[in-house]
């Protein structure tokens, strides 16, 4: 017995490595002449690769944070479709990083697959060349460099739909300066609160939409029998280089005043917005929120889900709200990125507050969170 007879091909492992390694090169040029720039001595897949870090000033502040793309990838097996998956995993990771005041710079990630090959012995190649050419372009869309990747087979611990099931996730390695760390303690009553519009679901939320489609049409065929499938994979906005303007990132100079950011991701308005109100000890009232997307709204149609419960799990049509006392200049940033916001509420005293613009309450202001 071999180790290729017990699941795993070195050979074809090697082969998946160097594609996504030669992917990563293509991004290099994001950073060049800017701090991240990659310095590889040794410029091959199992190489080391790093930044130059000598004479960062004091009050330099260097860090990481890792996520992934959760159960949003049952639906790219069951569609068969890979060539978007990377842009929510970019997002999670950058877009986390740009809500706390950092920069980030490089993305490394690991990739567990369940085979190389399908029952029929042959490599899926044409998957792998799906997730690279979006690593490629989310890279490109964040503004940072992938450093390295890492592929296993892992067999049995990897399971989902079809043939081709893996798990994708990441870490952004990001810089800043202490006196830019975003807090959300200079968050004021009366701050307008920026919405920046989402046209899908990120990467968050999945678990009940699955379970509402499975309860609706069946465990098996659920992707088959609902009209709007394809919406839920919608691939997340990335809002990192948008906001990097806004603030100055770690170099450059600020162009308007942010006093808060809260990246709507799981948990919906009321944990992340409230989590970034929690320094205050400050709410909100969001007044004029972005009507969700059309299969969200299905979703709670067929499964019921009421407008609180839609709110406190998807981002229901905003991806990141900015609190601001100059929420034109924050808009017209957003708007020469090609995204679109605008001034949904603003910072008040007490609990969050929100006027639904989800299925069956659309109009009426929901019971405080």
């Amino acid at each position: 017995m071999d180790y290729k007879e017990a699941g795993v091909d070195v050979r074809l492992g090697n082969v998946v490595s160097e594609i996504l390694f030669n992917a990563g090169k293509q991004t290099r040029k994001n950073r060049e002449g800017q701090f991240g720039e990659i310095i590889s001595p040794f410029d091959h897949f199992s190489g080391i690769r790093g930044t130059d870090i000598s004479g960062l000033p004091e009050g330099t502040i260097h860090g990481s944070n890792s996520d992934g793309i959760g159960t949003k990838v049952v639906v790219a097996e069951r569609l068969q479709n890979h060539s978007t998956i990377a842009r929510d995993m970019f997002a999670m990771v950058c877009d986390d990083a740009v809500a706390n005041g950092c920069e980030p710079y490089q993305v490394s990630s690991v990739l567990d697959v369940r085979s190389l090959k399908d029952s029929k012995d042959r490599p899926f190649l044409k998957q792998i060349m799906e997730l690279a050419t979006s690593y490629i372009e989310a890279a490109k869309a964040a503004g940072v460099v992938i450093s390295n990747g890492e592929t296993a087979e892992l067999n049995a611990t990897v399971c989902g739909y079809g043939e081709f099931n893996y798990n994708w996730s990441a870490t952004a390695h990001w810089i800043t300066r202490r006196d830019r760390a975003i807090t959300g303690k200079k968050v004021k009553v009366g701050h307008a609160l920026v919405g920046l519009w989402e046209k899908g679901f990120r990467s968050n939320g999945f678990s009940l939409v699955r379970r509402v489609l499975e309860k609706a049409y069946g465990e098996e065929d659920w992707h088959k029998n609902f009209s709007y499938i394809a919406e839920v994979l919608t691939p997340s906005i990335i809002y990192t280089k948008a906001v990097l303007e806004m603030f100055g990132g770690y170099q450059g100079e600020p162009k308007v005043e942010i006093s808060g950011v809260a990246h709507i991701t799981g948990g919906g308005i009321p944990e992340k917005l409230g989590r970034m109100l929690r320094p205050s000890g400050l709410g909100a009232e969001i007044e004029e929120p972005f009507v969700p997307c059309g299969a969200m709204q299905a979703l709670q149609e067929i499964g019921n889900v009421d407008d609180e419960e839609a709110y406190r799990t998807w981002n229901m049509g905003q991806g990141m709200i900015i609190a601001t006392p100059t929420p034109i200049d924050v808009i017209a940033i957003a708007k020469s990125h090609g995204i679109q916001s605008r001034i949904i509420g603003k910072v008040r005293a007490g609990r969050i507050w929100i006027k639904s613009a989800g299925y069956f309450k659309k109009g009426k202001t929901l019971r405080p969170f």
